[in-house]
């Protein structure tokens, strides 16, 4: 495809496509580079993909592959991760794996949250990988094919949007280095001044200094106001140890001595001009208290002196004769988190320092030749070097500021602008130093409605955001201001109250995203989502969508990024790694025998085969010689996906868990309580015979009536009695669900399993467990009555006894039943417990 040249007719065609951004027609235009790239929802897609795909046929379609099984584990020290501050990334080489797992060269690879574009620069690197970590894989898949992937991304941030193009465009890397030095020289030279000073007299007498040394940083103080006598505090000199560092929880007022706490305290606020706004404003009050410079290699604290501070009021009094961006902060909790302190506007969150050197910056930049891509190095800084620069006397790095949030501290460190830029040309030189030949397509716009072919795409691996982790378009307001189109926020998929956005309204943006994924994806072929959500109700409502959009789990594992955010360290109930997702798309000729025989057991065989048919045969994860039992192929899951996937189709379930579970034994083949089909069964006893080592067992959490059976099941292996089973039972059983009624030990062995004559229990041999499941669910379905037949909200109950009932209302079609039970329950027992959830969100459709 050639290079075009956009008009505001090119923009008017695709106006009305969910997701447009919010900017000028010039400045979408001047910001995209099409047809690879558009800052806008990008009208080329479709001819890209016929120029790039191969349309897909049924008929002869052979693709088959296993989904990757392995739990991955990659750092983020590389230089393509670190080149830039985004909020975040997967790293690229943990990326690759997938896409060279379910790919050959040159297939279509799709990313409808691409970020940064870390999937375009993984499907790109596989042309060219970096040879250590091509021979790594190699030791791990001798039959990996390299050569690049064709990735096509999208995303409704243009920051985002923008920052792809770059990380995977042809990059002339020698002119962008040129080009970079040349502007931070000439901008330098004009700013220089602002960032010189004095050396404190005794450095001076000590090292014979006799000229002005370069500030790398100067520390901010917020003031407070003392609720005692209504003194002034300065909080670095009152809660600062300026010998060790340390910060003082609490501190004394220096004129009445009270013992005062942050939070006892008011800030102080200093009235000025805006020139920008052209208005009178209120800002809180800080002081300048520590200038830290450098003299030659040496550097050295000071504090400010009569000159230093003489500077800052002369910045303060000047115009800035360059542009930069004065939009009020976007609506948000976050974006407007600090209207109290002042920062209203996108300028206030710059010291007039930083902001003319900013300025005179982006100024040279959108003169130069080479300006995508410095835009992009200017953007990389921008946090780093704003008034979120947090200052910790005991941390040595100069960039602080508190990931995922625009936090301003009440120290605050105003870090020399011209040293950031500097260190960042050698990153993004070192990052994209690869830049060539690479083929892409690039869209700005939502994933709710996507302008791609259907059954075109031969992989997806995506990273949705995360429910209400993080609020993306608010977080990238700062920098999209500077490229002067901003996120069109009203299609993100987060949880915002400030949006109106609760969960349920996420789930509906999330699984309209995964029904344009569905849609386009080739039949038979794979989708990854990476996931992160230390929530339970959040993560069910992911997988819910991706079943109501008609996708089939078959595979969660883990992705270890090597280190922790600031909310998964502090927060001890947070997932320390993230999940992986592996879900395809089934076959037409399922979707076929699903309504053609709906009623017909026929539906649920016909599932189960093409399920097993998609699984892992073989996992050994941690690569320890012991093979994984896989969740996936145990009767219970093998169940829990057939009913779902009825379900979400609106298809009646035409089999229950006694008949299928008999099914299983008679239609499939059983290793160590997992099913395969015929011509697999065979792989697993060659791989056990070889490995002559039994399956390693889950370690259960027993927390719930369902996790404690499945704990008995493992120990019944061998016969015990209820003496020998006990003590064990109670050093298992953790905290219980809070609305969870778990019934006693022996309630739950005479309901599933059998005694024999010596008094050890033992699991129902399959022949016989038809007749105990009867009776297990005939109690269960009883107990559920006595919960219909009472009033008011549940407090305590069994939900194995719910997820019964559910099941038989659902075959009733008494959907309406389902509903008001559901609204008698605590809002988290439902949103927490993907079965139920699905039952309630159907039924709740069909009702209203």
């Amino acid at each position: 495809m050639e290079k075009r040249k956009l008009t505001k007719e090119d923009l008017d065609k695709v106006r009305d496509i969910e997701g447009f951004p919010i900017g000028s027609d010039e400045d979408i235009i001047a910001l995209s580079d099409a047809p690879y790239y558009t800052a806008y929802p990008n009208p080329f897609i479709k001819e890209f993909i016929e120029e790039n795909g191969t349309p897909y046929d049924e008929e002869t379609d052979d693709y088959h592959c296993e989904p990757y099984a392995a739990d991955v584990s990659e750092g983020k020290n590389d230089a393509i991760y670190n080149a830039h501050t985004y909020h975040t990334k997967v790293p690229y080489k943990a990326i690759m794996r997938y896409i060279l797992h379910y790919t050959k060269p040159k297939d279509l690879v799709f990313d409808g949250f691409c970020g940064t574009g870390m999937t375009g620069v993984a499907a790109n690197m596989c042309a060219h990988p970096e040879s250590q970590f091509q021979a790594v894989l190699n030791a791990e898949d001798p039959d990996i094919e390299w050569g690049a992937r064709i990735p096509i991304l999208q995303d409704l941030s243009p920051i985002a949007t923008c920052i792809a193009h770059n990380y995977n465009a042809d990059i002339d890397i020698q002119k962008f280095t040129s080009e970079a030095e040349r502007i931070l020289s000439e901008s330098y030279k004009e700013c220089k001044w602002m960032y010189a000073t004095e050396p404190d007299p005794s450095a001076a007498a000590s090292t014979l200094i006799r000229q002005k040394g370069k500030i790398n940083y100067t520390v901010w103080s917020d003031v407070f106001v003392c609720p005692h006598c209504g003194s002034e505090v300065v909080f670095y000199d009152a809660a600062a140890d300026p010998t060790t560092g340390k910060v003082s929880d609490s501190f004394a007022c220096p004129k009445c001595n009270a013992q005062l706490k942050k939070k006892e305290c008011n800030n102080s606020f200093e009235s000025f001009y805006d020139s920008a706004l052209k208005q009178p404003h209120q800002i809180v009050k800080q002081k300048p208290v520590l200038i830290n410079y450098q003299y030659g290699s040496k550097r050295y604290f000071k504090r400010p002196d009569a000159e230093d501070i003489a500077t800052i009021k002369k910045i303060e009094e000047m115009d800035i004769p360059y542009w930069y961006p004065t939009l009020r902060m976007r609506e948000g909790r976050e974006s407007r988190r600090n209207d109290k302190i002042g920062l209203t506007h996108v300028h206030h969150y710059f010291y007039k320092r930083t902001l003319y050197a900013l300025s005179k910056l982006y100024d040279l930049i959108q003169k130069s030749e080479c300006k995508d891509l410095l835009q992009i190095w200017f953007t990389s800084q921008i946090i780093n070097i704003s008034k979120m620069n947090r200052f910790r006397p005991q941390v040595s790095f100069p960039y602080n500021p508190l990931s995922g949030t625009l936090y301003v501290s009440s120290m605050v460190s105003e870090a020399n602008p011209f040293n950031a830029y500097e260190g960042k040309i050698r990153k993004f030189t070192e990052a994209l130093s690869n830049n060539k030949g690479n083929t892409y397509c690039i869209s700005t716009a939502s994933t709710t409605k996507l302008d791609v072919q259907e059954n075109s795409i031969d992989y997806i691996f995506t990273d949705p955001p995360f429910g209400a982790n993080l609020n993306y378009a608010e977080l990238s307001f700062l920098w999209e201001s500077w490229l002067k189109v901003v996120t069109n926020s009203k299609y993100e998929a987060i949880v915002n109250p400030t949006m109106g956005k609760a969960l349920p309204e996420y789930q509906t943006l999330m699984t309209s995203c995964f029904q344009e994924c569905y849609r386009i994806l080739k039949p038979n072929r794979w989708m990854t989502v990476e996931f992160h959500n230390s929530k339970n109700a959040v993560w069910n409502a992911i997988q819910e969508a991706l079943q109501r959009a008609g996708f089939i789990i078959a595979d969660v594992r883990t992705l270890d990024k090597q280190s922790g955010s600031f909310k998964q360290v502090n927060n001890t109930s947070a997932v320390k790694q993230d999940l992986v997702i592996s879900a395809y798309k089934p076959k037409n000729d399922l979707t076929r025998t699903l309504h053609e025989s709906a009623g017909q057991s026929e539906t649920a065989w016909a599932f189960v085969r093409q399920h097993l048919a998609n699984l892992p045969v073989i996992v050994d994860a941690d690569h320890d010689g012991k093979i994984d039992i896989i969740s996936e192929r145990q009767a219970y899951l093998l169940f829990d996906r057939m009913v779902a996937y009825h379900i979400m189709n609106g298809i009646p379930v035409p089999i229950d868990a006694t008949d299928f579970y008999k099914g299983l034994d008679e239609k499939f083949l059983k290793r160590d309580d997992m099913y395969f089909l015929p011509d697999q069964v065979n792989e697993y006893d060659t791989a056990r015979i070889k490995m002559d080592v039994e399956p390693i067992q889950f370690e259960l959490f027993v927390s719930n009536e369902k996790s404690a059976i499945a704990w008995l099941y493992q120990q019944l292996d061998t016969p015990q009695t209820y003496a020998e089973l006990q003590p064990k039972f109670m050093q298992e059983v953790k905290s219980v669900d809070r609305y969870e009624n778990m019934p006693e030990l022996s309630v739950m062995l005479d309901e599933n399993f059998i005694q024999d004559d010596k008094g050890r229990w033992y699991i129902p041999d399959r022949t016989k467990e038809g007749d105990v499941a009867k009776l297990r669910e005939k109690n269960l379905w009883k107990e559920f009555e006595s919960y219909m037949n009472s009033k008011g909200k549940l407090k305590l109950f069994r939900s194995e006894a719910i997820r019964v009932g559910f099941s038989r209302l659902w075959k009733d079609k008494n959907y309406q039943a389902i509903v008001d039970m559901a609204e008698r329950l605590p809002e988290q027992t439902i949103q927490e417990d993907d079965k139920l959830l699905m039952y309630y969100d159907i039924s709740l459709s069909r009702v209203q």
